[in-house]
């Protein structure tokens, strides 16, 4: 599994290369929290399909 992610963030308000701070198997998949570098915003994601992030 990659350690970046191109995502947008929403208080930068722009597109930032999220790094994965944090990944565990549940039952459900993998849950991956990736965090903004330039801000103190973070998103989760499990199994590459539920994802936590603003629209």
């Amino acid at each position: 599994m990659s350690l970046e992610l191109e995502h947008y963030c929403p208080d930068c308000d722009d597109d930032r290369v999220f790094y994965r701070a944090a990944s565990t198997t549940l039952h459900l998949g993998t849950k991956v929290k990736w965090h903004c570098p330039d801000c103190d915003y973070g998103f989760v994601q499990v199994n590459g399909e539920v994802d936590t992030s603003e629209a």
